[in-house]
């Protein structure tokens, strides 16, 4: 079981060895991978040092998602005007 607290999107890019992450639940929290599996390693403690951050600073810390998600999808493509 993957023990996540806050939800996770993984994006897969143009980039065969790059993938982006980010949380919706954590604003400011983002960060590249690898593999899918790097994205999930550099998350899971990311996130744990993120709220720290946040609590040394003494910002809002958000409430953990009662139910997480990880999301694994495409990166967005924006067509030419």
């Amino acid at each position: 079981m993957l023990d996540f607290k806050y939800s996770l999107i993984i994006e897969a890019t143009q980039e065969p060895d790059f993938f982006g992450f980010y949380s919706p639940d954590l604003d400011g929290f983002t960060g590249i991978g690898h593999s899918i599996e790097d994205c999930l390693y550099k998350a899971k403690w990311g996130m744990i040092e993120h709220v720290k951050l946040l609590q040394e600073q003494n910002l809002p810390i958000p409430a953990a998602n009662k139910n997480p998600k990880i999301i694994i999808q495409n990166e967005p493509t924006s067509k030419a005007a």
